[in-house]
This record gives structure tokens, sequence and C-alpha cells, in this order.
């Protein structure tokens, strides 16, 4: 198994050097440049031979990205134009919301998902599997942001039952240690805060959570169709063993193959920035803060943060491999 995960990070090297050389061209080919972005739109062209100068920005582009590669190796991303405030440390700050509200979609897309999908194979052709891919279908065409304001208008605007909008309620005087704000009031036991963030993720999180919902649903209806006609369950089945044992020991097991990268490939994909539903709920993410960085044209914090998110993804991706090798010996000796 060592050797197995020692293979996939090292598989990550040219990965990670093939995303930095991209997202470095392709910043530099955005309109107005660095220097404009700083100084604003009434920048001489001396004010911007200056910004050029003095940050290394006329130098030739091959000397340009091994200074952006030694940074970016030492978390160093430069400062935001926008806040002035160092990428890094901005990137620390909006990441907990983000990740946050990544777990708990995850955990209502898993939570419901799975199950949802395991009952629609077992009963399949009836009305609850035909339900199930109706649901599925329409999770995966309804846009996010028409969802999200769906919820917001019916449950926060007129109903009034969840909060519509930040990450905890501007009253709360919360004790804010680690940034993630259920965990910060479970440590400093203010469970009126922790509880009050909470409900601050749910609708986002729902909004958030659909289109993972849908596909792990599919996903699941699917591969478990795919294993229960397989031989091994036969046999099983035929010894005798009870209905218990072959649903967990051959059924769910070899079923969660491919939901489990399905799993690793949402998240992955939710971390990186979910701008639409943190825009709707204005909630301070990751996402919100890319919209602004994009808006204002605050290149540093766009270079610092895509690149973090990327390196995030391919980790994601990286620990889908590793549980793939945990539930399916055979792929660790490829």
């Amino acid at each position: 198994m060592l050797r197995f995960i020692v293979r996939r990070l090292l598989q990550l090297i040219p990965i990670l050097l093939g995303l930095s050389v991209l997202l470095f061209a392709w910043l530099r080919a955005l309109p107005g440049g660095p220097a404009q972005a700083a100084l604003g739109e009434r920048a001489t062209p001396d004010d911007i031979a200056r910004y050029n100068e003095t940050f290394g920005l006329d130098q030739p582009v091959l000397v340009q990205y091994g200074k952006f590669l030694g940074r970016a190796l030492q978390l160093d991303f430069g400062t935001s134009s926008r806040t002035g405030q160092a990428v890094t440390t901005e990137f620390l700050e909006r990441f907990p919301g983000t990740l946050e509200l990544t777990v708990f979609a995850m955990v209502f897309a898993i939570g419901v998902g799975i199950p949802v999908g395991y009952l629609a194979a077992r009963r399949h052709g009836s009305w609850i599997d035909s339900s199930s891919v109706i649901g599925s279908l329409l999770g995966v065409a309804i846009p996010v942001f028409f969802l999200a304001y769906l919820l917001r208008l019916l449950f926060a605007v007129q109903l009034g039952w969840l909060p519509g909008s930040g990450r905890q309620d501007v009253r709360i005087d919360a004790t804010h240690i680690t940034n993630f704000f259920v965990l910060d009031g479970l440590l400093t036991r203010e469970f009126d805060a922790a509880w009050d963030a909470l409900l601050h993720l749910v609708l986002p999180g729902i909004a958030l959570g659909t289109i993972p919902l849908a596909i792990i649903v599919r996903i699941t209806r699917a591969s478990v169709l795919d294993v229960v006609n397989e031989d091994y369950v036969r046999t099983a089945n035929a010894k005798g063993l009870a209905t218990a044992t072959v649903r967990r020991r051959h059924i769910i097991r070899n079923a969660l193959l491919p939901v489990s990268t399905t799993i690793g490939l949402q998240t992955g994909l939710l971390l990186s920035g979910a701008v639409l539903t943190e825009t709707v709920f204005a909630f301070g993410g990751v996402g919100s803060a890319l919209r602004d960085a994009i808006a204002n044209r605050d290149y540093a914090l766009l270079q610092g943060f895509i690149l973090i998110l990327a390196v995030v993804y391919v980790l994601v991706n990286l620990l889908v491999d590793i549980s793939y090798g945990l539930l399916d010996p055979r792929v660790r000796v490829r």
C-alpha cells in the first residue's frame, strides 16, 4: 500500500507543474495586466513601467515563472490589490467557510443519495425506482443559482424558518479560533453560536449538495444493479448466507467503488469554490472571494487562490485513489 501511495504522489508532480504553467500564462494573457489592476485605470505608462520594474514584470517570462514558482513553494502569492492583505492569509480566512459548506453539502448528498440509490436498485422497476430516476434528472437539470434563490425565497424570506445570508448572525458575539464557526462554537462552549452557524449552512448546503446528490443516486443505483447480478452474489445467496451479510460484504462494498470516485470528484469540485451559491447567500467563502477578485481584476488573489484550490483538488483525487486501493486490493498492484 505504501508503494501505491508513493507512486500516486510522484504522479502529482508533473500535474501540478502543468497547472502552474497554465495559470501563469493565462493570467498574463488577461487584458490590463497586473500593473493596471494594481495602479488603477488612470495609471500613466511611466507608472506602469516603474511598477513592472519594481516587481520584476519586465524580466523574461522564464525568469518570472521561476520566481513565481519559488514563491509559490513558500506559499507566498503576494498581496491582494483590493484588500491589501496577504493572499495566503486571506485564503486561510476564507477557506474554512467553504470547507464547512462543502462538508455539510456532501454529508447531505451522501446521507440521502446512497440509501435512495440502493433502495431504487433493490426495488428495480417500482415506483420508488422511477421516482429516484426522475428526481435525479431534475436535480442535475435545475441550475444551482435558481434553486438557491427558490430556497432562500421560500424558507428564509416567506417562512422565516432559516437564515438566508451570511455565515453567522452578526448580533452573536462569537469567539473565532479556527474560523470554522461551528467548530469554534463547540470548542468555546458557545453552543448558541455553533447552532446559529449550523443553521446558516442548511440552505446553501442543500442548494450546493443537490447536484452531487442526484449524481450519487444514479451511480449508486447503476452500481448496485451491476453487482447484484454478479456470480459471487448469487453464490453467496445459494450458500444460505444471511441477507445482511450478503448486502454488507458482497453488494455494498463492491458497489461503493465507483461511488467513492464520484464522491471524491464532487467534493473536489465543491471545494474549488461554490461561486454561485456563495453569491446568492452572501456566504463569505472562497467562491465569493474569487467573484470579487474577477470583478476587481485582483490578479494576485486570483493567481494564489486558483493554484491552491488546484492543489486541493488534486489531493482530494489522491485520497480517492487511496480509498479505491483500500476498497479493492487489486488496484494496488497496477
